[in-house]
């Protein structure tokens, strides 16, 4: 295995990337990366600096003017070599994700393909930034309203899809004509620094894009957000890290986008299709073995039903295979290190001793590298820190419920509001329910929400903005109204 990492790894970039130029970082330091099936150490990237951080806000600003510039369609077709370049290369993209994140092949195979759409997407979108010309009310001008790009961005992305958040963030902000600084999770730099090789082969000019793995993230942000030229921060992590980064930029008052943490309810009613409930659940559940924002976090099944669908959920886990993503055949591969094995098992374990009973799994595998069984609970007591916190493992908690307003009342009761998953086979009350569920998203007898052409997104303390859609090119642009007559 170790000869095939580096068959992987050879070529790859693992210094920081600024201005179009690989560098080591400015104090020499590096950081390791780690296999989450084995624990062992894989790669060393170069550990940005505060000074680094300045200089590529000042690479970002140097190219700033050029890139604003260049014509829509220029713009277009460098993000279309990208996505060409991502698909001829799925593969290799694949093995790296796994090896440095430990998700199962199959999922890193969904995440590369979800991860190049956006730069097709947003290929579209560069020559579709629209303005509009009206006529005053009084007719005494017109109204005339550009969208120019807002300027330099940082964006922050997370550990669990270091392909697809990178992508999510850097299509639409080149679409309208932004440079950016890419600051990958520390976990998950590799995949970060392949994209930044792609973009240059696919002819991003330098200093367009720079990406600054640092394990340092507070200080190395922080150095970005006082520069006065960065006017953009976009984010995707938890609500507690974003909270921190709001009360940052508001010092600087940086326009700010937050894709934060979920706790999404799956909603199963009687007269829902069992069969296709549990299809959605296992998508929505186990998809990255539930390291997710969207993954579903609380089953509430009503009561008539819910013996039967937990029974039958635990069956269809059960029979996933557990091992190292990069292995054939694995479904559920570890958890990306060992603080999220130990989190997801103390939520369990308090679970548990509030009284759930665990028809599946119910503790950490004995085996080595960070995994934790496939789990099923069922009789969740109403406290339980499960039903508040987001999981991200395995786990499927199961709370009954009587009635429709039972179901949305405890749906509701929740600071996040990112998705919502509802299977019901009355359309009319799964329309109602989706106007009264306070989730930026619903999935409505889907288990998979997620596409670059839909607006990705949360409510309360999920977070502020949409990513994907046509919204997501005008989070990096700002409108500029001129009054003129004729």
């Amino acid at each position: 295995m170790a000869h095939d990492h580096q068959d992987l790894l050879n070529g790859l970039l693992t210094d920081l990337w600024i201005g179009g130029a690989a560098l080591p970082a400015s104090d020499g330091g590096r950081f390791d990366v780690s296999d989450p099936a084995t624990g062992e150490v894989v790669a060393s990237v170069a550990n940005g600096t505060v000074d680094d951080a300045r200089s590529a806000v000042e690479a970002a600003a140097a190219a700033a003017g050029a890139w604003a510039g260049t014509a829509p369609r220029a713009r277009a077709e460098i993000l279309r070599r990208a996505f060409e370049l991502m698909t001829s290369r799925s593969e290799l993209l694949a093995h790296l994700i796994s090896l440095e994140n430990g998700k199962a092949l199959p999922d890193a195979r969904g995440e590369v393909a979800y991860a190049a759409e956006f730069f097709r997407w947003y290929s579209e979108e560069a020559v579709r930034i629209t303005g509009s010309v009206s006529t005053a009310p009084s007719g005494a001008n017109r109204i005339v309203v550009l969208h120019q790009p807002v300027g330099i961005c940082v964006l922050v992305t997370p550990w669990n899809f270091p392909a697809a958040m990178a992508t999510r963030k850097i299509g639409p902000a080149l679409a309208a004509g932004c440079t950016v600084i890419l600051k990958p999770a520390s976990d998950t730099p590799l995949t970060a620094l392949a994209m930044a090789q792609i973009l240059a082969e696919a002819g991003v000019p330098a200093g367009v894009v720079n990406v600054l793995p640092a394990r340092r993230s507070g200080a190395v942000v922080s150095a970005m957000l006082e520069d006065p030229r960065v006017r953009k921060l976009s984010f995707t992590g938890s609500t507690e890290v974003g909270r921190l980064l709001l009360k940052e930029a508001a010092d600087h008052v940086v326009n700010s986008s937050m894709e934060l943490g979920g706790n999404a309810p799956f909603l199963v009613f009687a007269d829902a299709d069992l069969d296709a409930a549990l299809d959605g659940a296992m998508i929505a559940k186990m998809r990255n073995a539930g390291e997710a924002c969207t993954a579903a976090n609380r089953f509430y099944v009503e009561a008539g039903v819910a013996d039967e669908f937990g029974r039958r959920l635990a069956g269809r886990m059960a029979a996933l295979a557990v091992g190292p993503g990069c292995d054939d055949g694995v479904q559920v591969g570890p958890l990306v290190n060992l603080e999220a094995v130990e989190k997801v098992d103390s939520l369990v374990r308090a679970a548990l001793d509030r009284g759930a009973t665990a028809l599946l799994g119910g503790a950490r595998a004995d085996r080595a590298g960070y995994y934790y069984d496939p789990t099923v609970l069922i009789g969740v007591a109403a406290d339980s820190p499960i039903l508040d916190e987001e999981i991200f493992g395995p786990v499927a908690p199961i709370v009954t419920f009587a009635d429709e307003d039972e179901a949305v009342r405890m749906a509701n009761a929740s600071e996040y509001g990112l998705v919502a998953y509802i299977y019901t086979q009355d359309l009319a009350r799964g329309l109602r329910l989706s106007e009264r569920l306070e989730s930026g998203m619903i999935g409505l007898n889907r288990g998979l929400v997620s596409d670059p052409a839909a607006p990705f997104g949360g409510v309360k303390q999920s977070g502020i903005g949409r990513e994907g859609g046509h919204e997501g090119v005008l989070d990096y642009t700002e409108s500029k109204y001129v009054a003129v007559q004729w």
